[in-house]
């Protein structure tokens, strides 16, 4: 059986920040792994182990490389907290909690708050390590202190673009490198006034939002303005995404298939609702499918994943299993419904939209077959009548909302 392995915390400040119980298991490794910075920090008389940098990409290669040693005493070194967004968490997850040992030290937003006299409890951290910088977005508010982790150090200047773009451009920007070594230092300044030429790659970024007067208010609730979505109109109306968003009760963690994406309101508000929600939306039209990744970027959420027509995606066998359905198109095609209901888990919720006569006659068939509840609802909106105001009726939508059962 293959000894945990142990993974040990190293922090800017090196091997001298290392206490001593970590430091013995390092010293007791017959194989050290980390990056060539981390291995650096290792004096040369502190351990007689073998020294190996991480292969890149790494993850593709790591399962072969455990197993290569799986017969030697590994030790894994790590960034500060190896579970806080570290080799520690991608470690645990595929060996599990008994696969190893974990000696941490303090994580760069815990040294960050303390900097900053910030309450660590209440003060968000958002990586763009590996992914797109507009995963900043949803984060953002008037007033708010968050922490990014930096890529590199090309972040800051990155975000500091992000912020001036979504009418953010007043907050105060503060990046600290190399915390807790001897290196450490802090440059401040505002996002409009971001001129600090690249600094030192081992960086996070500290922002004190402030949103510009004239900049739209977006929250997390479902509803955004459909003036927030770029497309051919194809997409459910504010009103309407709101009720639906609530009836299908997104959790974090959990998983909607959006089909029909149109623009991807459904699938985008979803994720925004939660950073761990996830969310594929299905759309056979291509310049559709275009239209929902511009828009999942453009308000945060880049990781929704868009895929071509549900069918022929499912018949592909690659798709992951829904904790929730949205069915805003394809209600009269056939099989769709089957199929999707089909890969819905019991206790999984599915809301469809209709809005012709023959799907809404499809809502109420289904209804009567697999429970759940039916509701019709129609929204006005205001809108100038010569020098008056009038209420102009939109569709009325008919929508049904069921939890699956074992019976069905």
């Amino acid at each position: 059986m293959m000894a945990p392995i142990v993974v040990v915390g190293i922090g800017a400040d090196g091997w001298t920040g290392v206490a001593a119980a970590a430091r013995k298991q390092v010293s007791d490794a017959q194989v050290v792994l980390g990056s060539a910075r981390q291995l650096d920090l290792v004096p040369a008389d502190a351990t007689g182990a073998r020294r190996e940098r991480w292969p890149s990409p790494l993850l593709p290669a790591l399962a072969e490389l455990l197993d290569r040693h799986r017969d030697r005493r590994v030790c894994v070194l790590a960034s500060g907290d190896p579970m806080f967004y570290g080799i520690g968490v991608t470690l645990a997850r595929m060996l599990g909690p008994h696969g190893i040992r974990v000696y941490p030290q303090p994580s760069s937003a815990a040294l960050a708050c303390a900097r900053l006299g910030w309450a660590s409890a209440h003060t968000p951290v958002v990586s763009v390590v590996g992914r797109p910088v507009e995963t900043v977005l949803p984060e953002l508010s008037d007033g708010r202190r968050l922490l990014v982790l930096s890529a590199d150090e090309h972040s800051p200047s990155q975000v500091a673009d992000l912020l001036r773009g979504n009418g953010f451009g007043q907050s105060r920007m503060t990046v600290l490198e190399q915390l807790g070594g001897p290196r450490e230092r802090a440059v401040a300044s505002t996002a409009a006034q971001w001129t600090p030429p690249p600094g030192d790659p081992l960086n996070l970024i500290a922002v004190e939002a402030v949103r510009d007067p004239d900049a739209p208010r977006l929250t997390r609730l479902p509803g955004l303005s459909d003036a927030r979505y770029g497309g051919d109109g194809q997409l459910t109306k504010a009103e309407v995404r709101a009720l639906s968003l609530t009836a299908l009760a997104p959790a974090p963690g959990e998983l909607l298939w959006d089909v029909g994406g149109g623009s991807g309101t459904i699938a985008i508000e979803w994720c925004r609702t939660h950073p761990d929600c996830r969310a594929i939306s299905f759309e056979r039209d291509a310049a559709r499918r275009d239209r929902i990744g511009s828009n999942a970027t453009a308000l945060g959420v880049p990781a929704v994943v868009v895929r071509g027509a549900v069918l022929e995606a499912l018949a592909a066998g690659d798709v992951a299993g829904p904790d929730a359905i949205f069915l805003g198109g394809g209600l009269t095609q056939d099989g769709v419904f089957a199929a999707c209901w089909a890969r819905l888990p019991v206790g999984g919720r599915l809301v469809a939209n209709a809005v012709t006569a023959e799907s809404e006659a499809l809502l109420v068939n289904w209804a009567a077959t697999y429970g759940g509840a039916l509701r019709k609802f129609q929204i006005y909106r205001a809108g100038a009548l010569g020098g008056f105001t009038a209420w102009r009726p939109q569709l009325p939508v008919a929508q049904w909302v069921v939890t699956k059962s074992e019976q069905h």
